[in-house]
């Protein structure tokens, strides 16, 4: 498994790492359209808070407040034997989930391999939608009916006369262990909508390296938000096409990151286990050496004994 995990963490480390600059480039012209006035008043960018909804029949009128829900993307393995890999994550969100003073009832879980999703559905969670079996060679297009689902989902949420319970979610975190080396691995909880500046200004800085090839040219360049963009044919229409595509390419960003995280930790904690094998191998081998010597003097002493008696 170590020689396995370390073939496979090459190949996932190089294309979590070469993503980066185009995760970062695409998060970056987010970045510089989000203090626009049409990127603000767009449903993917806005926070809606609980609202009432009333319904009338013809005898009475029930007036019922809606309860707004918060959905956790969490990333985890389909395998163990990584380490802490998977239970970072999830302590991580259920940290998360209690630092917000949030019940089983206001949270929704989306779960991205086995461990995270059985985790949460064993204990009593909303666990909407759990896809196992996440390849190594997953790309962005084959998580586009997820990202369509999100966002229908938010789109419900800022909709006062929608009426479908399993729709009533608005904010969006997705947690995932984000690759920092070989040995070293850290687990995040990040907001990806509503996106906000300040949710993608942390997005850009977690995913750019803060050395290497990967690494910005320029460390100290600052994004500027101009006072307005010219967007033709309409910003609707822009907007509609660009904020789905730079939200799918933050989950597939942690996807990758994730892979690259499990490979590593796996690699790490096969080695550990290898050389811990070896280490118990060579202690018993050592007391098993010193057992057998033990039977061998104590049959050349019986022997000896049993000479003397007959002389």
């Amino acid at each position: 498994m170590e020689a396995v995990s370390a073939v496979k963490m090459r190949k996932g480390q190089e294309r979590a790492l070469s993503g980066r600059s185009y995760a970062a480039a695409a998060l970056s012209v987010l970045e510089r359209l989000s203090g626009t006035a049409d990127m603000s008043r767009h449903p993917l960018l806005r926070t809606h808070q609980t609202h009432a909804v009333t319904l009338t029949t013809e005898a009475i009128t029930v007036t019922h407040t809606r309860k707004i829900k918060t959905c956790y993307i969490v990333v985890t393995s389909d395998k163990g034997l990584a380490g802490a890999l998977n239970s970072g994550v999830i302590r991580n969100v259920e940290q998360d989930i209690k630092a917000k003073a949030l019940s089983k009832d206001d949270v929704v879980i989306v779960a991205f391999g086995r461990r995270g999703g059985e985790h949460f559905q064993t204990r009593g969670y909303d666990v909407r939608i759990k896809q196992q079996n996440i390849s190594d060679t997953v790309s962005e297009s084959d998580i586009q009916e997820i990202t369509h689902t999100i966002i229908t989902w938010k789109l419900a949420a800022a909709s006062p006369t929608e009426h479908i319970a399993d729709a009533r979610v608005n904010d969006f975190f997705l947690a995932y262990q984000n690759f920092i080396s070989t040995f070293e691995q850290e687990p995040v909880v990040r907001q990806i909508v509503p996106i906000t500046p300040e949710v993608i200004h942390t997005m850009v800085a977690g995913i750019r390296p803060a050395r290497g090839k990967y690494a910005p040219k320029e460390t100290s360049e600052m994004i500027v938000q101009p006072a307005a963009y010219t967007v033709e044919p309409d910003a609707d229409s822009v907007l509609s096409v660009l904020l789905p595509r730079l939200l799918n390419i933050a989950i597939f960003h942690g996807l990758l990151e994730s892979k690259a995280s499990e490979h590593s930790a796996r690699m790490v904690a096969m080695k550990s286990a290898t050389d811990k094998a070896k280490e118990m191998a060579k202690g018993l081998t050592r007391t098993f050496n010193k057992v057998r010597q033990a039977a061998i003097t104590r049959e050349v002493s019986e022997i000896t004994s049993g000479i003397e008696a007959m002389r």
